[in-house]
């Protein structure tokens, strides 16, 4: 074809078809930027040729000169208005640029002039979805399949868009269809990778995306996508190298920099991490998905005045944007200065908007309403794993009794590890659930006729709430895994006790607060906790206050207190430890806060140790959080002999600290009010004899305890959820 356009130029220069048929020729190999001269010439002889116009426009578009390409699809429809291909191309280019809404007119344009047109029912579905209109862009890729069944753009398309759907399974048929078709097409298998590490199959994911490099060395979409395989598997510098060489190729690449923002995230550089972040927001400014991780490293900074607005934002952008929604009332959890009653609204919001029109897809549940049958329960974790809630959680599953109860657990788990292989061992059957979309798992509770299902993640990462939305059991509750409201009122109950959520805060709560006899958990310590040690102040020769928890639980109401403790006794330390302060900035920013407080750097220990128990030896007394008290670290500090003052907030993240120390028999250590907190803390401090008797004896009473009751814990929950189901079977057969 080249060869003869190439002779028809040299014998009749003068004639625009010769330089039409060349400019054609050459773009469809690929050499667009010969094709350019060619084209230009024939336009030069013929000003009306459409279809030179059209040509030009293709190369141009080759070339992602995206405007110039527009200016000639625009001239050949003005001399040819029906002209269907240059409609498509028209809407092809103005995608590319963002505009969608004309896109779509052009594109449905050209299918009014030829209504078989496949590429452009094609990039109609792709405009579509790209303004997220999934339901109508799904039929247009069906339509240009039905005109071209081999075509394989078409299917990788409807495999992206099936992968956003959170259909996985269909979506991976489609995109393994479009690469049996043509197997080294590069987004097909970039695709495939996405929907593989969607299904938390990632070691199939990455050798998707090293195919695809193979292909195209180039691609900065599978060095992205491979960026994100490898951060799943924690392999964090890998993970970023990938995200820096995709950049290095495409240094607008919006995704790129979000994701390369996580992976630092995740490696304590929090910095650079929002460095990336607001790369990203120039690129995008109101792209959700950036704005809701942007906030999330500023959250996990504490600073949650500058994190609410942008989870604000992306909810504004995205309706109903799931991870924006949980990281939001995750924050407000810890607001030093709103109210239990403002928060709660925020969780009402929530049901509002995200609950309440789900109802439209309950069902009837026709279990069996025998009142002392065998129970089928269902745990859905995304955390069954080397996790802090194994602590809590492997007591009770260890100690079900088995003839009472059928425990099921819904894993939504990437990956797997030793704690994953003792959850198989305590459970009867075992569903993994990622990859599942929120109606296929409603429907596989169903299916398994579950009698009771616990939810154990509530706001926090991976949760399945919207599953709990859609009432797949007759019973439901909330534990363990988040410490407040889901703000769901499709959840019946909220398991805790009267010192967590006292008799009168029921309207703080989207369920019903079922109050178990304190304690509402039995905690199993790690076994590598090693001894408690000798008291560090008689070895020292003064007192150290110590608090191991993150960022965001600690607020200018706690450095306030902390500090006027720490100038109540002069020769004091603190230590304060976790993850978040691994970055040296976070250490020196803490430090400064409290400066303003005039407490002196050297009386700061600042930093992060794994595990923590030497960490633990070397403390006095620990300071609780507060208004959102601290977690596991307070049953562990107890545990290394390591007594905590806490404050008794609102329920019942601010009372937690309260519930563990009422069930070790210390309640002396509660405080009601911020002065009370100081005082008891300074008292304290001052009997050092008092002190090392409490660390010699701390363990064994916590041993002693109901909190190390796990066998009595787990007949107290199963009795709980014998009246739960015994109360559901006297309710109307309709329920």
């Amino acid at each position: 074809m080249e060869a003869v356009a190439r002779d028809w130029t040299m014998r009749f220069p003068r004639y625009g078809i010769g330089w039409k048929a060349l400019g054609t020729a050459l773009s469809g190999q690929g050499k667009s930027s010969e094709a350019l001269d060619a084209l230009q010439r024939a336009i030069a002889l013929s000003r009306d040729d459409a279809e030179a116009h059209s040509n030009l426009g293709n190369a141009l578009k080759n070339l992602r000169r995206f405007s110039e390409a527009e200016t000639s699809y625009r001239q050949a429809i003005k001399i040819r208005p029906n002209f269907a291909e240059a409609q498509c191309n028209l809407g092809v280019v103005l995608v590319e640029q963002g505009r969608l809404s004309e896109a779509e007119a052009n594109l449905r344009r050209a299918l009014e002039i030829k209504p078989n047109h496949a590429d452009a029912h094609n990039n109609l579905g792709i405009a579509l979805m790209k303004q997220e209109r999934l339901s109508e862009a799904e039929p247009c890729f069906q339509q240009a399949l039905k005109i071209k069944p081999d075509y394989h753009e078409a299917l990788n398309n409807l495999g992206s868009l099936l992968t956003e759907q959170g259909l996985l399974a269909e979506a991976e048929i489609s995109c393994v269809e479009a690469l049996k078709i043509k197997p080294d097409y590069v987004p097909a298998l970039s695709n495939l990778g996405v929907c593989l590490q969607q299904q938390g199959r990632l070691a199939e994911s990455e050798a998707c995306f090293r195919r695809a490099l193979e292909i195209k060395p180039d691609s900065a979409e599978a060095l992205c996508g491979l960026g994100i395989t490898l951060n799943d598997q924690g392999r964090f510098p890998e993970a970023e190298a990938n995200l820096r060489r995709a950049l290095e190729i495409k240094p607008d690449y919006v995704d790129a920099h979000s994701n390369l923002g996580m992976i630092l995230e995740k490696q304590g550089r929090i910095d650079e991490a929002i460095a990336s972040y607001n790369r990203a927001l120039e690129l995008d400014p109101d792209n959700p998905d950036i704005l809701n991780n942007f906030g999330l490293a500023l959250q996990d900074q504490g600073r949650l005045e500058e994190s609410i607005p942008l989870m604000r934002h992306a909810l504004k952008s995205k309706p109903g944007h799931l991870a924006a929604q949980n990281n939001l009332l995750f924050g407000f959890n810890y607001h030093p200065d709103l109210s239990a009653e403002e928060i709660f609204r925020a969780y009402q919001e929530y049901d509002t908007q995200t609950g309440l029109p789900l109802r439209s897809t309950w069902l009837p549940h026709r279990n069996d309403k025998n009142p002392a049958r065998r129970l089928k329960i269902g745990y859905v974790s995304p955390d069954f794993r080397q996790h802090a809630v194994r602590n809590f959680l492997e007591p009770l599953l260890a100690w079900h009794d088995k003839s009472s109860v059928e425990v099921y657990a819904y894993a939504e788990l990437t990956q797997e590890d030793d704690a994953t292989t003792r959850y198989r061992s305590y459970v009867d059957h075992w569903i993994p659930t990622k990859g599942m979309n929120d109606e296929a798992l409603a429907q596989r509770i169903r299916d398994d006729g579950i009698d009771i299902l616990v939810e154990l993640a509530g706001h926090t990462a991976s949760n399945r709430l919207t599953v709990f939305a859609r009432k797949p059991a007759p019973v439901s509750l909330s534990w363990m895994g988040y410490g407040y409201t889901t703000g769901l009122s499709a959840i019946d109950y909220y398991l805790t006790d009267a010192v967590s959520a006292p008799l009168g805060s029921d309207s703080l709560f989207a369920e019903q607060p079922w109050r178990l006899e304190n304690p509402p958990h039995a905690y199993r310590p790690a076994v590598d906790m090693g001894e408690v040690g000798d008291l560090p102040a008689q070895q020292r020769g003064y007192i150290t206050f110590g608090t191991l928890t993150r960022s965001i639980r600690i607020n200018h109401r706690t450095i306030r207190v902390w500090s006027e403790i720490l100038k109540a006794m002069p020769n004091s330390r603190l230590v304060i430890d976790s993850r978040n302060f691994k970055d040296p900035l976070m250490q020196e920013r803490m430090a400064t806060r409290f400066e303003e407080h005039d407490i002196a750097r050297e009386r700061l220990e600042i930093g992060y140790h794994s595990p923590p128990w030497d960490v633990f030896r070397g403390i006095d007394i620990g300071l609780d959080c507060f208004p959102h008290n601290s977690g596991t670290t307070l049953f562990e500090s107890l545990y290394m002999g390591v007594p905590y003052i806490t404050l008794a907030g609102r329920p019942s993240v601010g009372r937690l600290g309260s519930s563990i120390l009422q069930a070790v028999g210390h309640p002396e250590w509660i405080a009601e009010s911020e002065n009370e907190y100081i005082t008891k803390a300074v008292k304290l401090a001052g009997n050092w004899d008092h002190l090392a008797s409490i660390r010699s004896q701390l363990r064994t009473e916590m041993d002693n305890s109901p909190i190390r009751d796990e066998a009595g814990f787990a007949r107290k929950v199963e009795n709980a959820y014998r009246q739960m189901w015994q109360h559901w079977c006297e309710l109307p057969s309709d329920h």
